[in-house]
């Protein structure tokens, strides 16, 4: 469940001091910009500490933690940010909702249970890792429409299941190189990917899609349930059948056939023998988070409160304790990292520098025809995810800027905001700070940051181009353009 040491080690001595030069660069050219006008004077000493840190996450001169905490200290420090502001994003929701995933995960592990229903997918479909990645693939599809919180689906459900098969088959992030890159890295980076698209299918699969409905309704636009997943459902199944096969192809596990492991997985089913009393708790109490994850709406609870009522109950049934939950260095490190990073990505938006951005895009485009403008718009805004640490951030700050740019250009508006909001979903993959499920696998320690990004990357195109190729040819056939 920790990351490994090597996941947070960095380039030392001469090459550290390099990549250090070149992230500090960068951020003082952007820093010292003439200010443009509508921005706020702090918004360009922003922009530079922001692109800087988030090379610097990349490059890894430093740990990641430490380079969040760097950056968070000039933020403050050059007035960019109140200290109020500097540490809003660790009161986030979404961070916190990271944070109890990684407990709950702890439970499945330390009880058994997630190694039982382990050892269940693999007696199922076991024999090889791309039949694994596409059980896990259906699980998530299966639980989407239900659960409006895709940090909650992937890191409550999905990921004890993926860390309990990598410790059956020894991948561990523990183990090193070789034994993450036995089938753990390819089921998590898989999941992290596929997570986005489902996010994509339907309107109550991420807390992102309410918020694109209520804000395409201020513009007269009617996007419903239904229009949602009608229109996802073709280009969202189209994306899950190539997605666990593109991983496999630019990231493969090194165990791709395991005929044994399904056998064996039989084998060690049938003389498991009945579950424990502390299994029975962890499932029970995992049935009753699932039930009111999917009920939240209803009932008006978050699912950062269903996830902590859950941490609260495996803490009175001793099923984990608090010595267990204080070393889980996965989890708090990505409440630092992930945390600072919203509030620096909240601050850009705050003092202009996105709404700046977008008027710069608006110029750029006039005089195109629509289907060049709805294809520029939706790859500038899926790009844009590079500056923004979660998609809700990202959807307050963008998603109506977007939406009346296109709808003056000629897209046809229904068109125009179901597009963007299935890029609203499809981005969180994109980086290993993009959203809360991408935070939660990366935080666990099986995918290094050059990895995350280049399977981010490549997962990303092919997700894009489905939606705009295949998803526009099957909204012209049922006929909402």
């Amino acid at each position: 469940m920790t990351g490994t040491a090597g996941r947070w080690s960095t380039g030392t001595g001469r090459t550290g001091l390099i990549k250090g030069i070149v992230c500090v660069a960068l951020g003082l050219i952007l820093f010292f910009l003439p200010v443009p006008a509508g921005v706020d004077p702090r918004g360009m000493h922003m922009l530079g500490i922001f692109i800087g840190t988030i090379l610097a996450l990349i490059l890894q001169p430093l740990p990641t933690s430490a380079v969040a905490i760097i950056g968070l200290a000039l933020a403050m420090a050059t007035g960019s940010m109140s200290t109020k502001e500097a540490f809003s994003g660790l009161g986030s929701g979404s961070v916190w909702l990271i944070v109890a995933a990684y407990f709950i995960a702890q439970g499945f592990v330390k009880t058994g249970l997630g190694r039982r229903i382990a050892i269940w997918f693999l007696s199922k479909l076991g024999g090889s890792s791309l039949g694994t990645a596409y059980g896990l693939a259906v699980t998530d599809l299966i639980l989407s429409p239900a659960m409006p919180s895709n940090t909650a689906r992937l890191g409550g459900v999905l990921f004890p299941i993926i860390t309990s098969i990598g410790k059956l088959q020894d991948s561990t992030p523990e183990g090193g190189d070789a034994s993450r890159k036995r089938i753990g890295a390819y089921l998590c980076a898989t999941a992290n990917n596929v997570n986005a698209v489902t996010s994509a299918m339907f309107l109550t699969a991420m807390a992102g899609g309410p918020i694109c409905m209520g804000l395409a309704a201020e513009q007269g636009i009617t996007l419903d349930w239904v229009t949602w997943a009608l229109g996802g459902i073709v280009p969202g199944l189209v994306a899950l059948a190539l997605l666990p096969r593109v991983v496999h192809a630019i990231f493969p596990p090194t165990l791709k056939d395991t005929p044994e492991a399904r056998q064996n997985a039989i084998q060690e089913q049938r003389s498991m023998g009945r579950m424990s009393v502390q299994e029975r708790i962890m499932g029970m109490t995992f049935l009753a988070m699932l039930v009111l994850w999917c009920l939240g709406s209803t009932l008006d609870m978050a699912a950062v409160t269903v996830a902590f009522l859950g941490v609260s109950i495996l803490l009175v049934t001793h099923v984990i304790d608090w010595k267990d939950m204080a070393a889980n260095k996965s989890a708090w490190q990505t409440l630092i990292f992930f945390g600072i990073l919203i509030g620096m990505a909240s601050q850009l938006n705050t003092l202009g520098v996105i709404s700046w951005i977008g008027g710069f895009l608006a110029g750029g485009i006039e005089g195109m025809s629509w289907p060049v403008v709805l294809v520029l718009l939706t790859i500038f805004y899926f790009v844009l995810h590079y500056l923004f640490a979660s998609e809700l951030s990202q959807i307050s700050a963008l998603y109506t800027l977007f939406l009346t740019v296109a709808i003056a250009a000629g897209v046809p508006s229904l068109l125009a905001a179901l597009m963007l909001g299935a890029a609203s979903a499809l981005m969180g993959a994109m980086t290993h700070y993009a959203s809360g499920p991408a935070a939660l696998i990366f935080g666990a320690g099986y995918l290094t940051t050059p990895e995350y990004f280049r399977i981010g990357a490549v997962c990303g195109v092919v997700m894009l181009a489905t939606w705009l190729t295949v998803g526009l040819g099957w909204w012209h056939i049922i006929g909402l353009w």
